[in-house]
């Protein structure tokens, strides 16, 4: 809070050259004016920030092609090796999904890899549709590796799963780069890629 004693070169009713008043009326006027500067700050805030909630951001991966798009591509690495240090407990659940049923050693580390989930819309439900993934691991250099999975039944929104894992994992490394396409007959319809595919 400002001293209400006024300054020592000027008499007590006195303004200095720069037009601010120090009497206690000034003080007080001049603390409500900010106090309202502040309010109207705080309020041009607030609506800012309702207007970027209410308005269609996304921060999804959402990539539209020529009829159909994909959503998300979710990834999860397992490690049965490594614990989770995380509280996080849906990643732990994953974890766990990803492990169930595996009891020795060697049935856990067939399931060390990478998992990925794609999410995926197409406007034309009744035909076919073939879901390529094509991946690169670190010990296979530039190779690109595929796998390929065809869907008769299209539903409204779809989850296609594809694994790197056991052997395939063990020996060639971790995944390094990704892209995944969506076809139709010789129509590649859309296709999401990782960072590094080139």
């Amino acid at each position: 809070m400002s001293d209400p004693r006024p300054l020592p070169h000027l008499p007590p009713n006195a303004q200095p050259e720069g037009g601010i008043d120090t009497s206690p009326s000034g003080r007080i006027f001049e603390t409500l004016s900010r106090m309202k500067l502040a309010s109207i700050r705080s309020l041009c805030l607030f609506v800012g920030c309702l207007a970027i909630a209410a308005s269609p951001l996304s921060c999804s991966t959402v990539t539209r092609g020529d009829g159909a798009k994909i959503t998300k591509v979710k990834y999860f690495h397992l490690n049965p090796e490594v614990p989770l240090n995380t509280e996080e407990r849906a990643l732990q659940m994953e974890r766990d999904y990803h492990l169930y049923g595996a009891v020795t050693r060697a049935e856990r580390q067939q399931r060390a890899g990478h998992y990925y989930s794609v999410f995926w819309k197409a406007e034309d439900r009744d035909s076919p549709i073939l879901l390529r993934f094509e991946y690169r691991q670190a010990n296979a250099g530039l190779e690109a590796m595929s796998l390929e999975i065809p869907i008769e039944r299209i539903r409204r929104s779809n989850v296609t799963r594809f694994e790197i894992t056991g052997d395939d994992y063990l020996d060639l490394g971790p995944v390094t780069a990704w892209k995944v396409t969506l076809v139709r007959g010789d129509q590649e319809l859309v296709s999401q890629q990782s960072f590094l595919w080139k």
